[in-house]
């Protein structure tokens, strides 16, 4: 990092928040500030948005969000047709035999079946699968409809300073011209996994790396391709994702367009350089993967490394932060990378709202940390599980073979990749079950909290979770009944006076909206008459009384003075 010569010196931009990468994270964050009126200046070194597929798989909790600003219709009509199946589904080759399916809902049944749903996967919306490359678009729509916002690719950050009251950067055209400057209050690294900005700190990586399996672990070939004729050599159902498992090649593709394009990942041997693969070597590697020969347009093609589970040592250094894969980086089983980085901006966004509007201490930005950095902790940990679930499974040579010792092989292969299926894909537990326990913000009470399992989730109203979700009778979800910033939730027809919290949100310019539900089966879901809701869909507070009002919120927006500690922890529930 290169300081500029003076901190004195007058810059040619003067913004609020800069935002290096302009991919789902960065652009969220844009969203997030934008919204809120704060000034935002985000570069990426692209020319545009991505062109590759990417991550292709947005999850549940990611949908809420998108929900909550008010484009998840818009994202949820790209990527596959409407009718299109989501399943994945096992071969041994593609146009082989079938080993293994787990069925999920199309996209137009999803928006359906939804409604009908309750328990762990009652939620406001259901997965989606689309690849990065379209979400971005979206993204980028919404991030530059704020006029306070400043969306640039095509630039690139190459210094920055800071000065403890402001930072410092240097930005220029990637293709060349001249250098500009920029004064802002904070800096936000979501630059991926080689950020300038996590190097520049000097934060190392903890965790895992270089993780070695069949599949999942090690240098991955990528090939964005056009294969208009795969769908019929297909002799099984089609799917989303497909994935091969024989003795030659590992694989899996996912469906990009539900017709003819492709997003193609092939294990690479130990002696291979496939970073000398032409065009005529990703063909074959994807036919051997077919099984049978067919036309294939290469659009792109790349290596990259399988076998991640690490997260950055630290997340802040005064006013400069990372996100995203600058500050965590995953096997992408599951899915998690993509979405955890979504939920990053997410968290980060209003508080930088907060303070840059004045209503809170520069303080409450370390509670980023401390509630991404153990979340991205779990998370990848998660991914590992699911990588080595799959990855470490051996094939038999003999998978292929059409015998009696081959369909012995198919079936014992079909057991194991019918369970795995479900342990990566049906995971609820990991989509809502993550929690903010340890953060000064949240005011947990005494209840015990159910087992975080992948597989498994229990909605809880506990303080730090994501709250429970319920559709009304009217045909609404309850979570579009809660606000843009802060939701003072009062359950039942018994429901105590909210008269000291509304006070105490306007003293503390708290943008806080009461929601009145009588509805006995929401008192009973969140076991408490009245649930404070964050800006980012978070409990952070239950009680049966207003009587500590200001404290709670004092607490919850990170607002408390430096000479007045945090309220005790332990409030009961009713």
């Amino acid at each position: 990092m290169s300081p500029l010569a003076s901190s004195q010196t007058v810059a040619d931009i003067d913004t609020d928040v800069l935002i290096t990468g302009g991919g789902p994270c960065g652009l969220m964050l844009a969203i997030e500030l934008g919204r809120r009126g704060i000034r935002c200046l985000l570069v990426d070194t692209k020319p545009d948005t991505a062109f590759n597929p990417q991550a292709n798989a947005t999850q549940a909790r990611t949908m809420e969000h998108f929900r909550r600003l008010g484009f998840a219709e818009e994202v949820r009509a790209l990527g596959l047709p409407p009718d299109h199946p989501t399943d994945i589904a096992y071969f041994t080759r593609y146009a082989s035999h079938e080993l293994a399916r787990i069925c999920l809902p199309t996209a137009a049944e999803a928006v359906v079946k939804i409604k009908t749903m309750t328990g762990a996967w009652s939620a406001a919306e259901l997965p989606h699968r689309v690849s990065q490359k379209f979400v971005e678009q979206v993204l980028r729509r919404h991030a530059q409809a704020p006029a306070c916002n400043d969306i640039r690719y095509g630039w690139t950050l190459t210094h920055f300073h800071d000065n403890g009251h402001a930072v410092q950067a240097h930005i220029e055209p990637t293709a060349g011209g001249p250098v500009q400057t920029v004064r802002t209050r904070f800096l936000v690294g979501a630059d991926g996994a080689r950020s300038f900005v996590r190097h520049a700190l000097g934060i190392p990586w903890d965790g895992e790396t270089g993780v070695q399996r069949e599949f999942m672990g090690g240098k991955m070939f990528a090939a964005y391709l056009r294969a208009p004729q795969f769908l019929s050599v297909l002799r099984h159902p089609k799917a989303w994702m497909y994935v091969a498992v024989n003795h030659e090649r590992r694989s899996f593709m996912a469906s990009v367009d539900g017709m003819a394009e492709y997003a193609f990942h092939a294990a690479i041997k130990p002696d291979e350089d496939a970073e000398r693969w032409t065009e005529d070597d990703a063909r074959r590697v994807f036919c051997q993967a077919v099984g049978t020969d067919i036309p294939v347009e290469i659009l792109s093609m790349g290596t990259w490394l399988a076998g991640h589970a690490l997260v950055a040592r630290q997340f802040q250094r005064g006013r400069v932060f990372i996100a995203g894969d600058a500050a965590h980086l995953f096997t992408p089983t599951g899915g998690l990378g993509y979405n955890t980085a979504v939920e990053d901006a997410v968290n980060l966004g209003w508080k930088l709202a907060r303070v840059i509007q004045g209503h809170a201490p520069q303080s409450l930005l370390d509670s980023y940390e401390a509630e991404r950095k153990p979340l991205a902790e779990r998370n990848t940990g998660y991914a590992r599980y699911f990588a080595d679930s799959v990855g470490l499974f051996v094939a038999n040579p003999k998978l292929d073979e059409d015998s009696s010792e081959g369909e012995a092989e198919r079936q014992n292969a079909s057991e194991h990749l019918n369970r795995h299926a479900r342990l990566e894909f049906n995971i609820p537990g990991v989509t809502f079950g993550g929690r903010y326990d340890a953060s000064p913000l949240i005011l947990r009470d005494s209840s015990a909290l159910p087992p975080d399992e992948p597989n498994h989730y229990t909605p809880t109203a506990s303080p730090g979770g994501r709250p429970p979700h319920a559709w009304l009778d009217d045909g609404r979800s309850l979570f579009d009944l809660f606000h843009a910033e802060w939701t003072l939730l009062v359950l039942g027809v018994h429901a105590p006076s909210t008269d000291t919290f509304e006070a105490a949100a306007q003293s503390m310019r708290v943008d806080l909206r009461v929601v009145r539900l009588p509805q006995t089966a929401l008192l009973d879901l969140y076991e408490a008459p009245l649930a404070l809701i964050r800006p980012d869909q978070i409990v952070a507070w239950r009680g049966a009384s207003s009587q500590d009002a200001a404290a709670v919120l004092a607490q919850a927006c990170g607002s408390w003075a430096s000479d007045a500690p945090p309220i005790a922890r332990g409030i009961q529930t009713s």
